[in-house]
């Protein structure tokens, strides 16, 4: 039986490293009167953090999740990440009918973690 921080690290590690991509992927939508050149870049420097996490978090996932569940779980993660930085960050409003899209795919996580 793995021990208690080996089933909760690799979810930690992977809500950090989601946050970094969120914010390398969708970042600079906030403030688009920089150059592509300059948001390929700096995303490119946010996403270097996120992979230093999200490699450790998959290691030391595999040994106690199936690969996966570590997938799935890591994207029911980016939707919330997601979902919390659109909000909160770029203003941005989330309709009822993403929600329930939303919904769906966590029921797809749901059956992917809790039936094996």
């Amino acid at each position: 039986m793995p021990s208690f921080w080996l089933k909760i690290a690799p979810w930690g590690l992977l809500i950090a490293s989601n946050v970094f991509m969120t914010f390398a992927w969708y970042g600079h939508l906030k403030n688009r009167s920089t150059t592509m050149l300059l948001a390929i870049f700096s995303s490119w420097l946010i996403a270097l953090p996120e992979y230093m996490l999200a490699v450790p978090a998959n290691r030391l996932g595999h040994g106690t999740y199936s690969t996966a569940q570590l997938k799935t779980g890591q994207e029911a993660i980016t939707l919330i990440v997601f979902t919390l930085f659109s909000i909160f960050y770029l203003g941005e409003a989330i309709s009822w009918k993403t929600l329930v899209g939303f919904g769906f795919i966590f029921v797809g996580v749901a059956i992917v973690m809790f039936f094996k």
